[in-house]
């Protein structure tokens, strides 16, 4: 069994000092991987990348992440991963990383995904440059997490980290105009054709925990604001149950630990 915690959407800034540490402190005795969805920081600044890494520091668990819209707010990406990768943080985009647990191998594909929408609904490559290249940025970067899941394909469990949503149903509550601009199917497309145990994403503030791909592969939507904790804990290969993911039990524990 893997059990996997995962967060997206933290927002750290610069007076975020000792706000989340306490929370993951516990970490490593309950999961044996951390991802973090996107969107670390408020405006993607150096000093609110150096807070975060504060955070996370110590932490003996692996810590996976891709950045997320408000990581680039400031042009300042690079600094930030490289920030992050020196408190051993392993940051993705269209590239992934194989990770041991007890012997299995876990593969974490990551990309932060773009919107564009979904069918029936979505943007088209067509008409103004502007359309053409807001659709096929959208599709470069589902392209880079389709190559990134197929490097590890040949792992015991494969995991789709991004921002961006692949699917409507983790949508559900939020506002239909906004749809576009929260995910893009091609995501879906991608994870579906490399295959993946779960796919997980965060961005969708107002929108909902569970969703599925066409293909059937399990997507989570763990943005901070949804969950209302300081992280999920999913894990992978436990008997079923109405999780659908296993580990109910231990899930429940982690919630009024991380409260």
């Amino acid at each position: 069994m893997i059990r996997v915690a995962a967060v997206g959407d933290v927002h750290v800034g610069t007076d975020s000092h000792d706000t989340l540490r306490p929370h993951w402190a516990h970490l490593d005795d309950r999961a044996d991987l951390f991802l973090l969805a996107g969107d670390l920081t408020k405006r993607g600044l150096p000093e609110e990348a150096l807070v975060l890494a504060d955070e996370l520091r110590g932490l003996r668990v692996p810590v996976v992440a891709v950045l997320g819209n408000h990581d680039y707010e400031s042009d300042r990406e690079k600094e930030v991963v490289d920030i992050l990768a020196e408190a051993g943080v392993r940051v993705l985009e269209g590239t992934s990383v194989v990770i041991d647990v007890g012997g299995q191998t876990v593969g974490v594909a990551g990309a932060k995904g773009f919107g564009g929408g979904f069918p029936g609904a979505m943007g088209s490559d067509f008409g103004e440059p502007e359309m053409k290249a807001f659709m096929r940025h959208s599709r470069t970067v589902a392209d880079g997490l389709e190559a990134a899941l197929r490097e590890v394909r040949h792992c015991d469990t494969c995991i789709a980290l991004m921002h961006y949503s692949p699917v409507e149903g983790t949508l559900r509550g939020e506002r239909l105009e906004i749809w576009p601009f929260l995910g893009c199917y091609f995501l879906a497309e991608a994870v579906d054709r490399a295959g993946a145990d779960l796919a997980v994403h965060g961005h969708a503030h107002g929108g909902s925990e569970k969703g599925v791909t066409p293909g059937g592969v399990h997507v989570r939507n763990v943005a901070q604001p949804v969950l209302r904790m300081a992280y999920t804990l999913l894990c992978l290969g436990a008997p079923a149950d109405d999780s659908e993911l296993g580990c109910a039990a231990e899930a429940d524990a982690v919630q009024e630990a991380a409260r």
